[in-house]
Formats: C-alpha cells, structure tokens, sequence
C-alpha cells in the first residue's frame, strides 16, 4: 500500500502531462488549418472570377473576408462589383499549404486565383 501511495503521484503527474501534450498537439493542428471560401464575382465585362479566400480558420467573420476579397477585387480592377454572402460562402478547412503561409501570416489570407482573375 505504501509503495502504492508513492507511486500514486507520479502516475498523476504523468497522467497531466500527456494531457498538456494533446491540448498543445491540438492547438498546433489548428494553427495549422485554413478556412476556405468560395468565391464567385462577376466582373464589369461580364464575366465571372473564381477565387478562393483563404483565411485562418479561427477568422470566422463574414465581415473580415468579405472585406479581404474586395481589396482582391481592387487590385484587379475590379473594385465596386458585389462581393457578400451570396457571393462569397464558407466551404470547408483544410491544413494549410507552405505557398500560402507566407502571405496570411503578412497580411492576413491567401487568394487562389482559378477562373478569369486576369
């Protein structure tokens, strides 16, 4: 029994270090993760950009995206054309890739460009 209660202890201790572990393992994997959101923009010759907002998936204001696609749109010339909800929506998260860390850590998110950003 005694031997048990000095054990007792240790066992405990360990048990809240492994703990510890996860909690950090699990916040990393979220650091980790990107929300992306589809975007779809008819542009002013008619045609319909496609890009995706990729922003860190504790970034869940609509707000915020909304406002990082428009100063998209801006830099292609694009500024005015509307980009809300119906225009742009949450698709899914996905772990983030080493070619877009760079500028989400600068300025905050990520656009992939996939039809008619020209």
């Amino acid at each position: 029994m005694k031997y048990l209660l000095t054990l007792l202890p240790l066992f405990l201790i360990g048990i809240a270090m492994q703990a510890q572990q996860c909690t950090n393992m699990t916040d990393q994997k979220k650091a980790a993760e990107v929300a992306v959101w589809d975007t779809y923009v008819t542009r002013k010759d008619g045609r319909v950009m496609h890009f995706d907002i990729i922003a860190p998936s504790s970034q869940r204001d609509t707000a915020v995206i909304h406002g990082y696609g428009r100063t998209f749109l801006e830099s292609k010339s694009q500024g005015g054309q509307p980009l809300a909800a119906k225009e742009c929506r949450f698709c899914h998260v996905r772990d983030l890739l080493p070619l877009w860390e760079d500028n989400i850590r600068r300025q905050g998110y990520f656009i992939l460009e996939m039809e008619n950003c020209d």
